[in-house]
């Protein structure tokens, strides 16, 4: 039998990635190689990059907690076509894809999205249902480390933005656009890695702990999980704690080797329709 056809004949096409997440692959590709060269509008470019790059990323976190649920028991996620990458056959769209998109380029925070359902009556143990949630988080950990790789070895130091005599502004440097662009997204999986391991009700990180609470704890934890990311986003909103959040996100950025704020400056920087 092949390893695509696991027990219940889980078809091999339930696998197959989907045209809607090709066209995504397809999306982040050229707007990458126009952020490279500088066709164009290079603030729009880097948008395209920013903005694919993340939704890309969000259906690879989706993803994870599919297969790992389906390898622990949830054959029904490859019914639901959880497998294939589709954005389009999330529980919420709109939690999901949505909102993250509006907070990104609004707030520029990579704001973790409810999606994929498993049914946790076939995950039998504690560990696979805590594995399950951590699965998520662990893309978004891969991503900043990949994303960054590239910085830690000296690409993107060389960046300068300033404006011409048409008052256009101008990105210096050896392809400096596609280094904005990739900085932002490096800071962006940061920001959901940290946001998506908080021991918040609803959340991955809370979710991480359920399996292992005490049967009044968990009655509790469910009660509260609905409301997981009005919680977040009151927490945010509070001054203070927003900007404890972002220092330690710039620190931890730092440390994977991101030049100091230029992560933020590319989020700044893909929002053509504002001025700099």
């Amino acid at each position: 039998m092949s390893s695509f056809q696991l027990s219940r004949g889980t078809p091999r096409s339930a696998f197959l990635p989907s045209p809607v997440f090709v066209g995504i692959v397809a999306l982040v590709a050229v707007s990458a190689w126009m952020a490279w060269t500088g066709y164009g509008n290079v603030r729009v470019d880097v948008f395209l990059l920013v903005i694919s790059g993340w939704v890309l990323s969000l259906c690879l976190h989706e993803y994870a907690h599919a297969l790992i649920a389906y390898f622990s028991g949830d054959r029904g996620v490859a019914e639901r076509g959880y497998l294939r990458l589709n954005p389009l056959k999330y529980t919420h769209p709109v939690l999901s894809i949505v909102l993250p998109l509006v907070a990104v380029v609004l707030g520029g925070i990579g704001l973790p999205g409810g999606a994929v359902w498993v049914d946790h009556a076939y995950v039998r143990s504690k560990a696979k249902q805590s594995l399950i949630s951590a699965a998520g988080p662990a893309t978004n950990v891969v991503f900043a480390l990949l994303l960054a790789a590239p910085f830690a070895f000296g690409a993107g130091r060389d960046i300068d933005l300033y404006r011409d005599a048409s008052g256009e502004i101008v990105v210096g440097g050896s392809h400096g656009a596609f280094w904005l662009g990739l900085a932002a997204l490096a800071f962006l999986q940061v920001t959901a890695s940290v946001l998506n391991l908080l021991p918040v009700p609803g959340l991955d990180g809370g979710n991480i702990l359920h399996p292992w609470l005490s049967p009044p704890y968990q009655r509790a934890y469910n009660l509260f999980a609905p409301y997981g990311f009005i919680l977040l986003f009151v927490l945010l909103w509070q001054s203070r704690i927003n900007v404890w959040f972002f220092t330690l996100v710039g620190w931890i950025a730092g440390a994977l080797g991101l030049p100091d704020g230029l992560g933020e400056i590319g989020l700044f920087f893909m929002r053509f329709w504002s001025d700099l």
